[in-house]
């Protein structure tokens, strides 16, 4: 009996002290859509992680990215105190406006066309030649996509639901390219 208390009293110990290690990220940045990497990891948009998710971390220093195609790119060091939750601020610098033409780049699929996204809440990121261009969800429905320079790009994305796209794309100025997505089983 003695040897299972002291089992069970190592074991508390134990795991007060790994939680005592941890900690969490949020970010309150504008623009809200831009993509959060925490030491290289995507982890989704940012405003997610507002209110009320954070993401979990160990404690100690953490390099923090903000991308958005739209923004100049962000970093911030930020240090997380075990327990404690760590919020980083700040808003993205607006890179100038491209001039058009432009064509339009969305993910679509077998669905009649809609307003709505049938890819809500997957914010797997989406690479156009290796930048970061934006997250599924927001590239999924008739009115959306993401306005492109003409030309050929290397399109990148792995998704849960969708799997891995991994193919050169063609964006015709004012024509709307469409890439399908068939949901896995």
């Amino acid at each position: 009996m003695r040897l299972w208390v002291l089992v069970l009293a190592v074991s508390c110990s134990f795991l007060a002290s790994a939680a005592d290690k941890s900690g969490a990220i949020k970010a309150r940045v504008s623009p809200g859509r831009a993509g959060v990497w925490i030491d290289g990891k995507y982890v989704g948009p940012a405003v997610r992680f507002s209110v009320p998710e954070k993401y979990s971390v160990e404690a100690g220093d953490h390099e923090v990215v903000l991308q958005d195609p739209r923004y100049e790119e962000m970093t911030v060091k930020v240090t997380v105190k075990p327990g404690k939750t760590a919020t980083v601020h700040g808003k993205l610098k607006k890179l100038p406006v491209p001039n058009p033409p432009f064509g339009r780049l969305r993910f679509g699929g077998g669905e009649p066309e809609s307003f709505i996204s049938v890819t809500t809440g997957d914010v797997s990121p989406v690479y156009l030649n290796g930048k970061f261009y934006g997250y599924v969800d927001e590239l999924n429905n008739a009115g959306g996509g993401l306005l492109i320079a003409p030309g050929t790009y290397r399109l990148k994305m792995e998704s849960p639901l969708f799997g891995t796209i991994d193919q050169d794309v063609t964006i015709t100025a004012n024509k709307v390219t469409v890439v399908p997505l068939v949901e896995r089983k």
